[in-house]
């Protein structure tokens, strides 16, 4: 089977070092291209400037939050089609129904999911 994710590049949002770097590896592994921004701020930037496959994206981050990322990406022509997966340990019904109601494509809880689940959505999501 071809690797559906090769060169494809991801924007993965996340200011937690330790899991970004577990992330990253794993991501890097299967042929991605990973861009990484530790605040909205510079994810928002980033998304303009490398027009991502994919954004994958936590919702707590200093200054902008996550939501307001995918608000603003949404709102973006350029950048609305990009597929945006929220990935974060806020995982009452009503973070995920506002992150759905942004545009999100899938919400994933961090501390439910393996890092081989995240290639297999992310495969699913940019196939």
């Amino acid at each position: 089977m071809a690797n559906t994710l090769d060169g494809k590049k991801v924007l993965w949002v996340e200011d937690d070092q330790f899991l970004s770097g577990i992330i990253a590896q794993k991501l890097t592994s299967h042929g991605l291209v990973l861009l990484h921004a530790s605040s909205g701020e510079d994810g928002l930037a980033l998304a303009k400037k490398e027009k991502p496959n994919m954004v994958l994206l936590d919702l707590l981050l200093p200054g902008m939050s996550g939501f307001d990322v995918l608000a603003r990406l949404k709102e973006d022509d350029e950048l609305a089609k990009i597929p945006v997966v929220v990935f974060s340990n806020l995982g009452e019904p009503e973070d995920m129904k506002k992150a759905k109601d942004l545009g999100a494509y899938k919400f994933l809880m961090k501390a439910t999911i393996a890092p081989d689940e995240i290639i297999d959505e992310l495969r699913t999501a940019l196939g």
